[in-house]
């Protein structure tokens, strides 16, 4: 398991460094290792305290190693793999027909303005904007939102000064249509449909050409799989984990190269799917979870497998100790031992959250800054 945590903070000093002389704990000696599991399927070795000793006794030997108890948060996290990919991968189509005589290469990234693909030597051109090119739009055609998406891209690509912005087509429209197609090599006819245009959201990078230069390419066959150009990292999650993956959370991200890059979880899937096969007994059923991480943190690499750590339990502003600070008390349950003025008792405690080798704790009289003895040698 890996996990993240907001402490880091251990003090290794000798004893003689923290009001005592250097030596192992005295209980040590007569001790025994007892192996504990703890979140996420962490296994901890504890020291075993011998003798009659209550959890308050004092101590006459320091232990060599303290760490301070810091407050904070703690955080138990849960691996799981996962794929560096872009954004909303989906199949375009256009209302061209003809052969196909261009297409860009794969990886491109393709801009408002930009040729998506040419057909018959015409380019098909992309526009930004939410609605599908449903219908012809030319003077006369009647108001509606397409036609305010049109004037919106005209206007932005430089096409159309005194036309004005709204869901009606003019003849000042048909004017900026008609430079703009002057400019593209299309037949100047003041009016566009769907063999010219195919509106996206934003941008577009190709990630597979579905019809090659010389293909014939018909209405409605797929010409392009195109992305998002947001870098992200999809994982096919459990469908039992499900509860490991919250919008807006928190994740992070192993990079190949072992560097932690610091994501938010933007998608979550709602219906589950099925992997795997039948026949190699490992079928099961997953949902889509898509992580956005800062571009730079990616680096050149596409479809890279990567981990993540998704978050399985948070405990806000506790006290906590290194897990290598927990002593499993012969009477039952855990202490710790709290070196203060040359001396150590041990102080039972009630644990809770493990996470990046810290351990939650409450326990009469604990308190943040004090020092606790860890294993050392």
């Amino acid at each position: 398991m890996s996990a993240t945590s907001d402490f880091q903070e251990t003090d290794t000093r000798p004893a003689d460094e923290v009001g005592g002389k250097r030596g192992r704990r005295g209980y040590v000696v007569a001790a025994g290792v007892l192996a504990v599991a703890v979140g996420g399927g962490t296994t901890v070795f504890l020291v075993f305290q011998g003798g009659d000793s209550k959890a308050s006794a004092q101590r006459n030997a320091l232990p060599a190693a303290t760490a301070s108890i810091a407050r904070g948060d703690v955080v138990d996290t849960e691996s799981v793999d996962g794929k560096l990919t872009y954004s909303g991968e989906r199949s375009l189509s256009t209302g061209a027909s003809g052969v196909v005589t261009w297409a860009p290469e794969e990886g491109a990234t393709i801009r408002r303005g930009k040729s998506l693909i040419k057909v018959g030597d015409k380019p098909v051109a992309l526009m930004y904007g939410s609605l599908p090119l449903y219908r012809t739009l030319s003077e006369g055609v009647g108001d509606g939102r397409d036609v305010k998406q049109l004037e919106k891209n005209l206007k932005a690509l430089g096409y159309g000064d005194g036309m004005t912005v709204d869901d009606e087509f003019t003849d000042v429209t048909a004017e900026a249509v008609e430079d703009w197609q002057d400019d593209m090599g299309l037949s100047e006819t003041g009016s566009v449909d769907a063999s010219q245009v195919v509106f996206e959201p934003g941008a577009v990078r190709v990630n597979e050409v579905k019809a090659e230069v010389g293909d014939r390419l018909g209405a409605g066959r797929p010409a392009l799989t195109v992305t998002g150009t947001e870098r992200v990292v999809h994982v096919d999650l459990d469908a039992t984990k499900q509860r490991l993956a919250e919008k807006g959370a928190a994740a992070t991200v192993e990079m190949p190269d072992g560097e932690q890059v610091q994501g938010r979880i933007e998608k979550v899937g709602t219906v589950a799917k099925a992997s795997g096969s039948a026949d190699q007994n490992n079928d099961k059923s997953t949902i889509d979870v898509d992580i956005s991480i800062p571009a730079e943190g990616a680096g050149g690499l596409d479809q890279a497998p990567v981990t993540v750590d998704l978050r399985r339990d948070r405990s806000k502003n506790v006290l906590s100790v290194p897990v290598e600070a927990l002593l499993a008390l012969r009477e039952g349950g855990f202490g710790v031992e709290v070196v203060e003025g040359g001396t150590s008792r041990i102080v039972a405690v009630r644990t809770g959250t493990f996470g990046a080798g810290r351990v939650e704790i409450t326990g009469a009289g604990l308190r943040e800054g004090m020092k606790v003895g860890v294993a050392g040698s």
